[in-house]
């Protein structure tokens, strides 16, 4: 009698077969969309196949979602997760097409990057507390530009625990932001601290905070949100590989163990140092529970807020 090997079996040991798609929620030139490409760009190495980047935007990242959600639960269609997909979402929106836990499932960890509040180099704000000082008197809420629901969470948050109030002003990205701050039609801005060093460094901007637990080895001067008087203060941004949770174990844990492999190279530790993010190599379970403790704290964190779901 011929005994054929399980299917399990022959999933993991010929994947992948072919290339595999990874879909970006983001605009190419992202940081996420960076972290898409470097990564995929490792583990293909590692597998032997192309791993190829496809970025679809819109909808608050519903398209990219609905895209993974639709294709089989083979492996070769990953989804680039984030904090904003992930935990922010599932708080935020209240149609969503996807459900953020039960529809997938993670690979692993890859990236966390800390948001800045930033200002035009000649601003009148010199530090967080002084801003916060001029909020509290205003007649009029001072306006913080944000892009995304995220940075919109963090505006909030940030109101509420220093009990002032801010009027949100919605751009498309973090360039708008920058573009009226320097216009003077912004008092401040909260955006992705990576994505703008290279102004901090050129000296049209400054930056009074950051949502980091601790400062930054490159800006010492810049103190954090918890240091300046809020403790519970701190929020991070995240990139991670899913895909669809039905997706065969055997796969997912070929991914992971390879993901693993390739998060702990000196490769990846630079191109983590140079990126100015941290490298967050939580295994599946690991990430799964981050989620969760993210979704809840979220959740906390908008009901203080008196945000609802739109």
């Amino acid at each position: 009698m011929v005994v054929m090997p399980s299917l399990s079996h022959a999933q993991k040991s010929d994947y992948p077969a072919r290339p595999v798609k990874v879909i970006v929620p983001f605009s190419a030139g992202s940081g996420a969309d960076h972290a898409s490409r470097f990564f995929g760009d490792l583990l293909s190495k590692s597998l032997g196949q192309s791993f190829l980047v496809e970025n679809k935007t819109g909808a608050a990242g519903m398209l990219a979602m609905n895209t993974v959600k639709a294709a089989p639960a083979d492996g070769y269609t990953i989804l680039m997760g984030s904090n904003s997909l992930m935990a922010v979402n599932p708080i935020m929106l209240k149609e969503l097409s996807y459900d953020a836990v039960k529809d997938f499932k993670p690979i692993g960890g890859l990236t966390r990057g800390v948001n800045a509040i930033v200002v035009a180099k000649d601003s009148k704000y010199k530090s967080l507390t002084e801003l916060l000082a001029v909020a509290k008197t205003s007649p009029v809420p001072l306006n913080g530009g944000t892009y995304a629901l995220g940075y919109q969470l963090s505006l909030a948050w940030l109101a509420n625990v220093a009990s002032v109030k801010f009027e949100n002003i919605l751009y498309k990205g973090a360039g708008e932001i920058m573009v009226s701050l320097l216009g003077n039609q912004l008092d401040f801005g909260i955006v992705s601290f990576n994505g703008a060093v290279p102004l901090l460094k050129a000296g049209k901007f400054r930056a009074l905070a950051l949502s980091s637990d601790q400062r930054h080895p490159d800006f010492p001067e810049v103190p954090t949100v918890a240091e300046s008087g809020f403790p519970e203060f701190t929020n991070y941004t995240w990139t991670s590989f899913y895909v669809r949770s039905d997706t065969p174990e055997s796969i997912t844990n070929k991914l992971e163990e390879v993901l693993q492999t390739v998060l702990a190279t000196p490769t990846a530790k630079e191109y983590a140092e140079q990126m100015l993010v941290e490298l967050m190599p939580f295994k599946a379970e690991q990430m799964r529970r981050y989620q969760l403790e993210e979704i809840a704290r979220f959740a906390k964190i908008a009901k203080e807020a008196g945000l609802e779901p739109k």
